[in-house]
């Protein structure tokens, strides 16, 4: 039962905000436009997979009266049409409703940077309504359907009883 807890502990610590950031959104936000502007580099991505974390209580801004953003840091790693590594890394500042990320990011592929950004994807970009993976109308078929989330409860016997 332990692994279902480190499971289901896990499933909701990655959908918890990260001093305000929500490091799922930076993780599938970064990924998605990380592999256009890397496809806009002239590179063929086969797959890109990114992790995002917080980086613990630390705060960009040039000064105490600087603006302050928190900042979680996003680690990506993909591999090319030909087999090629492919590494996207840095801190993200802000993530727009899957739109785009805003930080100092970095893709490395090939042993040469493929490009060093402080905005990935389009942040003037009406939000999307547009829903993922719709099911069928009558609710059969194959369509992907979201992953099931487990959840367990552990509750103790009171003291004295």
């Amino acid at each position: 039962m332990s692994a279902l807890v480190v499971a289901a502990v896990a499933g909701v610590t990655a959908c918890e905000p990260a001093n305000g950031l929500n490091s799922a959104s930076i993780a599938v936000t970064t990924g998605r436009v990380g592999t256009g502007a890397l496809e806009r580099n002239g590179v063929d991505v086969q797959w890109l997979s990114c992790t995002a974390g917080a980086d613990g209580d630390r705060a960009w801004g040039a000064s105490p009266a600087a603006t302050v953003r928190r900042v979680a840091n996003v680690d990506c790693n993909g591999r090319t049409g030909k087999g090629e590594a492919i590494t996207l890394t840095g801190k993200v500042t802000q993530e727009l409703g899957g739109r785009c990320v805003r930080g100092d990011l970095t893709a490395r592929t090939g042993g040469r940077d493929v490009f060093r950004a402080d905005v990935l994807g389009n942040c003037d970009a009406a939000p999307s309504t547009a829903v993922l993976n719709p099911l069928p109308a009558g609710g059969g078929g194959a369509a992907v359907r979201p992953a099931v989330t487990v959840t367990v409860t552990v509750t103790g016997t009171p003291l004295g009883k």
